[in-house]
């Protein structure tokens, strides 16, 4: 008998078996303390999730933040002069940023509430839950799409403005403009995530625009100078955050702000930091999101 020599292209269990373990440890993606990726991609479900319905999360805002300026510019014309800190200058010019950072606020803070509102009225919020990512990287993804929408409606009604007349936008400071955009949103995001994350149906998310977002806001002298407030309206103005956030922004405009901007700077940037602990901690815990 002749032997007959083992086909060349034939493989053995064994290596058939070892190549396809070394094959699966190749595929198997490894996270370390930073899941940067992961990050990445909840950043862009957030951006995409505004952008696909983007006549309702951009355009209109721009729309209604141009209206106000037209009805305050035919209402006033030129003759709106103010007074105090403000004195000599006009109208229109001091109104225009306190609704520019209007817009951020309102923006970021429908952003993270409706997201999780949403995803927990449909049970969807597993989907951010299960994937490798820590409670930091949830927050900074969810702020992280509230600032990007926050500060996209706020540049394109600042543009408009200028564009169109109805007020004069010209920089005077950059860093204020900066800072109390960026502190604006982020406080108004994390609010929003905690007021998604607390509430349990839509009309729980209501109140909290009701009771606390649109008080602040028209306590925070967007439309007026606060000091021709009485007591105690006065000093609840100094109180009150949004405050502190619009006169910043405004003070890069004018060059002239009601308060210590280094107040604003202090105040905005504590509430940021404790807000944004306050939304790590709700993550961290699974409140109201884990069963």
């Amino acid at each position: 008998m002749t032997d007959i020599a083992p086909d060349a292209t034939s493989v053995s269990p064994v290596s058939t078996s070892s190549s396809r373990s070394e094959s699966s440890l190749r595929v198997i993606r490894q996270y370390g303390a930073f899941n940067g990726l992961g990050l990445w991609t909840l950043y862009k479900r957030e951006v995409g999730r505004f952008l696909k319905v983007w006549m309702q999360t951009v355009f209109a805002p721009v729309v209604t933040t141009l209206l106000f300026m037209t009805v305050f510019k035919l209402a006033f014309g030129d003759r709106g002069r103010l007074t105090g800190d403000f004195d000599g200058l006009n109208y229109n010019d001091f109104l225009a940023p306190g609704l520019v950072v209007m817009a951020i606020l309102q923006n970021a803070f429908q952003n993270t509430s409706s997201s999780l509102v949403q995803a927990k009225f449909n049970s969807t919020h597993v989907d951010f839950l299960m994937p490798p990512l820590s409670p930091l990287e949830l927050t900074a993804g969810f702020l992280g799409g509230a600032i990007t929408r926050g500060l996209i409606v706020a540049v394109i009604s600042a543009i408009g403005i200028e564009i169109s007349g109805l007020a004069d936008m010209s920089v005077v400071h950059v860093w204020p403009i900066i800072w109390f955009s960026m502190t604006s949103a982020i406080v108004l995001g994390a609010l929003g995530a905690m007021g998604g994350i607390w509430a349990d149906k839509f009309d729980h998310l209501s109140a909290v625009t009701n009771f606390i977002i649109v008080p602040l806001t028209f306590l925070s002298g967007t439309f007026y100078d606060i000091k021709v407030m009485h007591e105690p309206f006065l000093t609840l103005a100094h109180l009150d955050p949004f405050f502190y956030m619009i006169d910043g922004f405004r003070y890069g405009f004018l060059g002239v702000a009601n308060s210590s901007i280094m107040t604003g700077v202090w105040v905005t940037g504590g509430l940021s930091v404790v807000l944004t602990a306050g939304v790590w901690w709700m993550f961290r815990t699974g409140y109201k999101l884990k069963a």
